[in-house]
């Protein structure tokens, strides 16, 4: 596989022509090695639009959806950002090569250790505290947050990571069921009000101990 042919037509033929036209984002996708991410037994499909299986019942979402994540939360340089799900780490690495600094806590040991090193291959370790814990129904442990990035699927978004957010604070989440689930950004706006804009239908993996109820309080 001519590996980096096969990543200038991830960026350009599945995320660019998903509305994903932010300079940044296209480049960032381009430069960070997806495959050193990707479990060995997948290396073959580190390009293709497709999840990724990466054990404890998880997936690795395809590169479209992650440059969608990446555009809508308008990262800045100056940003504290909160990923619930560490995962295989690449959209750690892609966070952490926009922001200030990542928290970002996984209930899995190894997807923790994993994404450590390679983290620390790419220099990026400094940028990033990597916690083992069930980040389930909050993590205020670093609040509040100008970014907010839960990478598993929820029945509906805690009020707990909502009032995490900063005013002008940006929450990606996706709610719902299968077999439809909603891709939503969440935008704080005051002390007391939240604004929600619909991204893109898809289905994902629960994230691990999330409720199953739907009766949060607002």
């Amino acid at each position: 596989m001519n590996i980096e042919k096969a990543r200038f037509n991830m960026v350009e033929q599945q995320v660019r022509t998903w509305d994903v036209l932010d300079a940044r984002v296209l480049d960032l996708l381009a430069a960070v090695p997806r495959e050193q991410f990707v479990p060995a037994a997948y290396k073959a499909m580190a390009f293709a639009d497709v999840r990724i299986p990466l054990g404890h019942s998880q997936e690795m979402m395809c590169p479209r959806e992650e440059g969608r994540v990446l555009q809508a939360l308008a990262v800045k340089p100056t940003d504290a950002v909160l990923e619930i799900g560490t995962g295989s780490g690449y959209l750690t690495a892609l966070l952490a090569s926009l922001a200030r600094h990542v928290y970002s806590v996984d209930i899995a040991p190894d997807f923790v250790t994993q994404a450590q090193a390679q983290l620390k291959a790419l220099h990026l370790a400094h940028k990033v505290t990597l916690e083992v814990a069930d980040a389930a129904a909050g993590w205020e442990h670093y609040a509040p947050y100008d970014v907010i990035a839960i990478t598993g699927s929820l029945v509906r978004v805690p009020d707990s990571f909502k009032r995490s957010l900063k005013v002008g604070g940006r929450l990606f989440a996706i709610e719902g069921s299968e077999p439809a689930m909603t891709a939503k950004l969440i935008t704080r706006v005051s002390d007391n009000a939240w604004t929600e804009e619909n991204l893109f239908e898809t289905v994902v993996p629960r994230l691990i101990n999330a409720s199953q109820g739907s009766n949060f309080t607002f």
